[in-house]
């Protein structure tokens, strides 16, 4: 009966037909020829096949040699792809970073982060998802996403949020309207006044109208839009005033007049990332990164 064959057997079989001599498989595994002669040997024992004719003192392949050479690559050719899927895996859990980012910040604001990401660790490679909230929340939920910012409450056993980059809406306007002349923007003044306002859907739209509701303010909406960067490309060409996050108004800074409103409307995107998230440190220093970056980027657009 068959005996279990072991994998230095198995071995010094391969090489003696890759290599095509004793004494060549001897030198590529670093053993001497009487030892590769007598694993052959045990391996035709423990199988009850015989896989080499001895012609001459060499030794030639038999069918049922070829036939087992056919099925060991194979096997080995499973473990060579099996040593690479460690060794990619091994990478990314070390070198790798996968970021969530809304469409509104997915411009100057997360280019800014992760070139400075990049300079204090160019090692690390970074992929960028830009989707709405619910697809980086699924994304986020599932591990395929090291940490998101989103705009809308997230509620997950295992996903940790925090508010981020929290700030006041501000009023932006073309800079030749009469409004910009005033420092401080009220209700009362977006009364009747021409305004792109998000769509129903945004969280912030919701808020806004509630508070002009309050105030008995109704300005008059001449479009609605689902992401900031277009908001304030309209705006910044004239077709009305808007309120939002002064982080969302970076890349038309110039463009547009930024102006403080109050009552203040208090809004913050949310930073999230799953318990014991793998890449805890290189994660952490990217959010460093867009913390002071966001800061940075904010003081610049109110102070313009």
């Amino acid at each position: 009966m068959p005996r279990s064959i072991n994998l230095r057997q198995v071995e010094a079989f391969r090489a003696v037909i890759e290599n095509g001599t004793v004494s060549a498989a001897a030198l590529a595994l670093n053993v001497t020829q009487p030892a590769v002669s007598k694993l052959v040997s045990n391996l035709e024992y423990d199988t009850g096949l015989r896989l080499f004719d001895r012609v001459k003192g060499k030794l030639t392949p038999t069918i049922q040699g070829v036939r087992l050479y056919e099925e060991v690559d194979r096997v080995f050719s499973g473990l060579h792809q099996l040593e690479r899927a460690v060794e990619t895996v091994r990478r990314e859990e070390k070198g790798r970073l996968v970021v969530g980012v809304l469409p509104a910040l997915s411009g100057h604001f997360i280019q800014q982060v992760t070139m400075r990401f990049l300079e204090s660790e160019p090692h690390v490679f970074v992929s960028l998802i830009v989707r709405g909230s619910p697809g980086l929340t699924d994304w986020l939920a599932t591990r395929q996403v090291d940490v998101g910012i989103l705009n809308a409450r997230v509620e997950h056993a295992y996903l940790e949020t925090e508010p981020f980059l929290s700030h006041p809406l501000v009023c932006i306007m073309p800079p030749a309207h009469p409004l910009a002349r005033k420092s401080v923007i009220r209700p009362a003044d977006l009364h009747d006044e021409p305004f792109v306002g998000f769509d129903e859907g945004v969280e912030i739209r919701r808020v806004v109208d509630e508070v002009m509701a309050n105030y008995g303010s109704q300005p008059r909406l001449v479009l609605e839009v689902t992401t900031a960067p277009t908001l304030c490309e309209f705006v910044a060409h004239g077709l009305g005033l808007s309120l939002v996050h002064p982080l969302m108004a970076g890349p038309v800074q110039g463009r547009v007049a930024i102006r403080r409103f109050e009552p203040a409307i208090d809004n913050h995107f949310l930073l999230v990332k799953a318990q014991k998230a793998r890449n805890a440190g290189l994660l952490d220093l990217f959010i460093q990164h867009a913390r002071r970056c966001g800061g940075e980027l904010m003081r610049e657009a109110l102070s313009a």
